[in-house]
């Protein structure tokens, strides 16, 4: 198996200082919206009657198949030119979301300096509950949750998939993450139809979320020995309680890395749900925690970039 690393190594440092260009974005969406509404289209149309689950697997199969025949067509025709790693590592850019999570979860802090509502509106663009009750503690603890969970899900994940398989590797990832966040619930309508598609994204995941814990645990250890070592017992002790198999290892990891918590209670669609607590310290959290949750994040991802550089180098 050849591996991508040096592709990987450009494509974390590209997309972390420039993110996915706005105007690109303006002229032709982004491929993530593609697949988003590939998914919209066989949910709507294979989503009913009997076999749901079964329909939801021939849907996951399609998506797959589809979203892989242009990424494995392209990475085969940037092999036959000069540099052609390096157009692959461009194109991959767009599956990795470094800059747009810093941008969305430094607009939480900044929403709160202004106003409760104006950040209440912030985080509700980055997590699925209802934001209307939200104090400010809540809503900084759930921009840091989403942090630390989507740094694994859109970050970790897609860069350790494209180093394996290239990009083709990152799209099929992408495309299995995707349709998870549309259809992986287990609502009356998704439990069946999403099924297969939860269950691969945990799969897939598997080995990421791992990572993201112990990079978030190098990272604190990096400013705090103390700290870098009460994250690896968070993950030790708390990664279990989360309802996700993967989601409790970065998130229990960054809570501890930042003595705070993660859980408690929050409503889903009217619903109130009341999660375990993750982690060691406080439960009161402010803007200001948000803000060191973004310079320990960015730590992390400069400890990703420089190992992907180092096992390009050495590999």
């Amino acid at each position: 198996m050849t591996l991508h690393l040096p592709g990987t190594a450009l494509a974390l440092l590209i997309e972390r200082f420039i993110g996915y260009p706005k105007p690109l974005h303006q002229k032709i969406g982004h491929p993530v919206e593609w697949i988003g509404r590939l998914v919209t289209k066989l949910e709507s149309d294979l989503n009913k009657g009997e076999g749901r689950r079964l329909k939801g697997m021939a849907a996951l199969l399609l998506l797959l198949v589809i979203a892989a025949i242009p990424a494995v067509f392209l990475s085969a025709a940037f092999s036959q030119i000069k540099f052609g790693w390096m157009v692959e590592a461009l194109v991959a850019t767009a599956f990795i979301a470094q800059n747009s999570l810093h941008e969305h979860v430094g607009a939480v802090a900044n929403g709160l300096a202004v106003s409760i509502d104006e950040g209440r509106n912030a985080v509700s663009q980055i997590v699925g509950r209802d934001p209307g009750g939200l104090n400010e503690s809540a809503v900084s603890r759930a921009a840091l949750e989403s942090l630390a969970e989507n740094t694994s899900d859109g970050i970790v994940a897609p860069a350790l998939w494209f180093a394996l398989l290239g990009l083709p590797g990152i799209v099929i990832y992408k495309a299995i993450n995707t349709a998870d966040s549309m259809v992986g619930h287990k609502s009356d309508r998704f439990h069946e139809f999403g099924w297969a598609t939860a269950r691969l994204d945990d799969l897939v995941n598997l080995p990421a979320s791992r990572i993201s814990g112990l990079l978030f645990a190098a990272a604190a250890a990096w400013n705090d020995r103390e700290r870098g070592t009460s994250a690896l017992l968070a993950m030790w002790r708390d990664a279990s309680k989360h309802q996700s198999p993967n989601a409790g290892w970065p998130e229990s990891a960054f809570a501890a890395g930042l003595a705070i918590k993660f859980g408690g209670p929050r409503s889903y669609m009217g619903e109130t749900v009341d999660l375990p607590w993750m982690g060691d310290g406080r439960e009161e959290l402010t803007r200001d925690d948000i803000a060191k949750g973004l310079r320990l994040y960015a730590t992390a991802m400069t400890m990703l970039f420089v190992l992907s550089l180092a096992c390009a180098l050495l590999f």
